[in-house]
């Protein structure tokens, strides 16, 4: 059985990525900070919650330490955690603000994935999928035809391009493992005040193909539900 950790997974896409796991016969591991929150949505899912907040090296590592006492492996690993930080004028922004979005957005994914490493390569396939954004896309962002070429969202998209690099590094880097990145698109979710207009089951669409593909599938990919991303 297919064993998958999700960070951020108490709500949102995360938690939606959970459910279609959880239904597809996944073991999930429900990954949240909020112990409360966490505990509900794993107990309402049929997963079980383990506590992580990527921003703490020690929570990190004892969410590691919990799965490989309990479940002794992963076989897929979703770094969905996030947040937006502020929009709009990049003249009011400050380091701090820039700090806070790349701890979850980018330290918050390699804190992760490197404590996760060791419980990855007990898998006979491994697989990473990083959350990312067409927001952080060049081309997308540059594209007139496409909303997110007309929002002012400074360290958002900063991180999420980094996290988009950062994927295709890992894909060269780890030959044993399948390292991915997904755009979800425009989804309702309390990142953007639920203004998106797709649902999340659409906006999990890509989220859960790159999990549930089969080895040969491919590494070092930007996708989303309708394909690949431009970079």
């Amino acid at each position: 059985m297919t064993i998958t950790f999700i960070t951020g997974a108490n709500k949102g896409l995360g938690r939606e990525t959970a459910c279609r796991l959880v239904g597809l016969g996944h073991t999930v591991l429900v990954g949240a900070r909020d112990p409360e929150q966490g505990a509900a949505a794993a107990e309402a899912l049929g997963a079980r919650f383990v506590r992580i907040d990527v921003t703490d090296d020690a929570s990190v590592a004892a969410a590691a330490a919990d799965v490989a006492a309990h479940e002794g492996r992963i076989d897929v690993l979703i770094n969905n955690a996030g947040i937006s930080g502020p929009h709009g004028d990049p003249a009011e922004l400050t380091g701090a603000d820039a700090l806070g979005v790349f701890d979850v957005n980018v330290f918050g994914v390699i804190r992760t994935t490197t404590a996760f490493l060791p419980l990855l390569r007990r898998s006979p396939d491994p697989v990473v999928v990083n959350v990312s954004s067409g927001m952080g896309s060049f081309a997308v962002t540059h594209d007139p035809a496409r909303v997110e070429s007309s929002v002012v969202s400074p360290l958002y998209t900063a991180s999420k391009s980094a996290l988009t690099m950062l994927t295709t590094q890992y894909a060269k880097a780890l030959k044993d493992i399948r390292v991915n990145a997904v755009d979800p698109g425009y989804t309702a979710t309390d990142l953007n005040a639920h203004s998106g207009p797709q649902t999340v089951t659409e906006g999990t669409d890509a989220i859960v193909r790159l999990a549930t593909e089969p080895s040969d599938a491919g590494t070092g990919r930007f996708v989303d539900r309708n394909g690949p991303v431009a970079w």
